[in-house]
């Protein structure tokens, strides 16, 4: 499998798939999962003839499982380091919660010329927790309890997660999968409880105002405004704001998980965003 070495000596798993020739697209997953949380977009793009990678954040999926380092400005970081590795140029970044963050968080660093374009879905920016500059965020109290399951028994709150409110399963009328449901969980056992757990700070205190408001290149933001884990009022409305080139694109009565529930639609416009 391929890895690239950090200089901390932090082993990162990646899929680099389609030719190098073509413009590359990096999908960046969401907590707690891995780059196959990317599966049908990844070969999607493939099939039109992008250069597609995906990388296990470190503590996640097939990567080193550090104790340290799980935050924001490691995980820019270690994406630094791999596209450097790979020498990408012109790439779009994809990235999907946690890692919507992780994208506005490396393009706002990244090199002249590394990046074309960066899309945001469900994503974590500017900032999830509540405060007196973020009145409309979630209560710390809320990440405390995420931290507290998490550790009296993560096999269990990784079934619960993904079974209600992350794919919106817990609405009426849902179509339930449970082979989606288990999808979720086994990418969340593959990562450490350790990593998951400060990956939680890292997710929900981090702002990432200062990125936003850096990033010059041409940024979609897409969101379900039924997502129950980012809610939509306090993220990408106000994401759009602060970007020099942002777009937003609002999913009726889309979850947290709308990439996997609904493919067609957002690769559709995924792919429309790209070509643009």
């Amino acid at each position: 499998m391929p890895f690239i070495k950090t200089t901390d000596g932090t082993e990162i798993f990646y899929k680099d798939w389609g030719p190098v020739t073509a413009q590359p697209v990096v999908f960046h997953h969401g907590w707690p999962l891995s780059a196959d949380d990317w599966d049908a977009q990844m070969m999607f793009f493939l099939d039109k003839g992008y250069r597609v990678i995906a990388h296990d954040r470190r503590g996640h999926g097939r990567s080193s499982q550090t104790w340290q380092g799980n935050e924001m400005d490691t995980y820019a970081a270690d994406v630094i380091e791999l596209t450097d590795a790979l020498d990408l140029k012109n790439a779009i970044h994809v990235g999907h919660s946690t890692g919507g963050g992780e994208v506005a968080h490396y393009v706002a660093r990244a090199k002249p010329g590394r990046v074309a374009k960066a899309v945001l879905i469900g994503a974590v920016p500017p900032i999830m927790v509540k405060s007196d500059k973020n009145p409309g965020g979630l209560p710390l109290e809320v990440f405390d309890s995420f931290r507290a399951a998490l550790v009296a028994n993560r096999a269990q709150f990784f079934l619960d997660v993904p079974a209600g409110p992350f794919y919106g399963f817990n609405r009426p009328g849902a179509k339930v999968s449970q082979g989606i449901i288990e999808n979720w969980w086994r990418q969340g056992m593959m990562g450490a409880a350790k990593a998951h757990y400060d990956c939680i700070k890292a997710f929900s205190e981090t702002d990432f105002t200062d990125d936003l408001k850096r990033i010059t290149v041409p940024t979609l933001v897409m969101h379900g405004d039924d997502d129950q884990i980012v809610p939509y009022a306090d993220s990408a409305p106000l994401s759009v704001k602060l970007l020099q080139h942002g777009t937003l694109k609002t999913y009726a009565g889309f979850p947290h998980g709308m990439c996997t529930t609904h493919p067609d639609v957002i690769n559709a416009d995924l792919l429309e965003f790209f070509l643009d």
